[in-house]
């Protein structure tokens, strides 16, 4: 009954991400509004640029609301593996508006080197800058941890995007106080300093979600971890073939798993099933697992994959066995690929003319004349008593 009220992890997500977002936005709408009117106050170009930026900086914070609204929405026919690539899309494009940032403050802070700023009312235009730093650094403090708890680069790329606003006001403090000394080209060069380290923090996102893309694997230790993990599943004896990528904040997983070949269908599938169960449930960030179950490692190549099925093999001993009379002893016939032969388990029927173990031994001989055969095993279903 827990389990039927527990609220859906998608749908928390989604509400935490919400609500850091729209807090971002309600700062960003202040403080854009405010640094405007002040820098128009104050004569402070710089500070009216800086207000811009900050009110950007809403469009970036409904983008994510966007991305997060969709992107958490279950899979779905058309899209079978969720909509996790919609964040992966956002991260993309707030790695780029980091990146336009940077060029922006860049041009900006080599123009301001050579120009004479002359402030009106400095205190008040640095008082506001000041105030724009520790809540723009407060929102990124914020934003970056419930990013990083999610696991989601696209909050995480969000909060960056926000300490940009922080790092543009410190500009504005470095210009303004620098222009009240008399050394104005100062604030163009802390801003192009400034806008190479937004540069970097943008193209490392933008980097990594276009190598999520691509499907790019997951890093090394990740992989261990979910290699380790399948292994300790009991049944299990091997693993190979194991594919790993991302999915927005989630990640996906095809593997094989080597099982004993003796194995009925049902018992390696209840293998296989034990084994998606334990990843998504050991392993925080695994959402989806697709298992293969084999019989033998075909990791390099598959000896048995040219043989031919049933209805092929099934002729070919029924053939030997009309030859010798024995057809009519066999009630059920079990096939085994390995080993790049098919291997046979044949169940005599209840009732037999004539010795049992002697027909079992004909069935035996004559199903190993037939083609790609290998071993043979003969059971009896059941003989009755005298």
């Amino acid at each position: 009954m827990e389990n039927a009220h527990s609220p859906d992890p998608r749908s928390v997500r989604y509400r935490e991400i919400r609500k850091v977002t729209l807090i971002g936005s309600v700062i960003d709408l202040l403080l854009g509004v405010g640094k405007i009117c002040v820098g128009l106050f104050a004569g402070s170009h710089a500070l009216v640029a800086d207000g811009v930026h900050s009110l950007s900086d809403l469009a970036t914070d409904f983008l994510v609301l966007f991305a997060a609204k969709h992107a958490h929405r279950a899979a779905d026919a058309e899209h079978p593996y969720g909509h996790g690539r919609i964040e992966t899309l956002a991260t993309v494009a707030l790695g780029l508006a980091l990146v336009a940032v940077a060029v922006g403050i860049s041009i900006d802070g080599y123009q301001r080197m050579s120009r004479n700023i002359v402030i009106q009312h400095g205190m008040v235009a640095l008082l506001t800058a000041l105030l724009s730093v520790l809540s723009k650094e407060w929102i990124y403090q914020y934003t970056i941890r419930i990013g990083r708890r999610l696991r989601s680069n696209m909050v995480i790329a969000n909060a960056w995007h926000s300490r940009t606003d922080a790092i543009s006001s410190v500009i504005v403090i470095a210009g303004v106080g620098g222009a009240m000394a008399g050394f104005s080209y100062l604030d163009g060069v802390a801003a192009i300093a400034v806008a190479l380290l937004i540069a970097k923090i943008g193209w490392d996102l933008l980097w990594k979600s276009l190598q999520e893309l691509i499907d790019t694997a997951l890093e090394p230790e990740m992989v261990e971890e979910i290699r380790h993990a399948i292994l300790a599943v009991d049944g299990v004896r091997a693993c190979h073939m194991l594919r790993t990528r991302y999915s927005g904040s989630d990640s996906l997983v095809d593997v094989h798993i080597l099982v004993d070949p003796a194995l009925s269908v049902s018992e390696g599938h209840q293998i296989g099933e034990r084994v998606r169960k334990e990843l998504i449930e050991q392993v925080e960030h695994v959402a989806d697992v697709t298992v293969h179950i084999d019989p033998e490692d075909d990791e390099s190549t598959s000896l048995s994959e040219q043989l031919p099925m049933r209805e092929v093999i099934e002729a070919r001993l029924h053939r030997e066995w009309q030859q010798d009379g024995l057809d009519g002893d066999v009630e059920r016939v079990v096939l085994h690929y390995l080993e790049g032969k098919v291997h046979v388990e044949v169940f005599l029927r209840a009732q037999l003319e004539g010795d049992p173990a002697a027909r079992a031994a004909a069935l035996q001989q004559a199903a190993r004349r037939a083609r790609d055969i290998g071993e043979v095993q003969v059971y009896a279903s059941a003989i009755d008593a005298p």
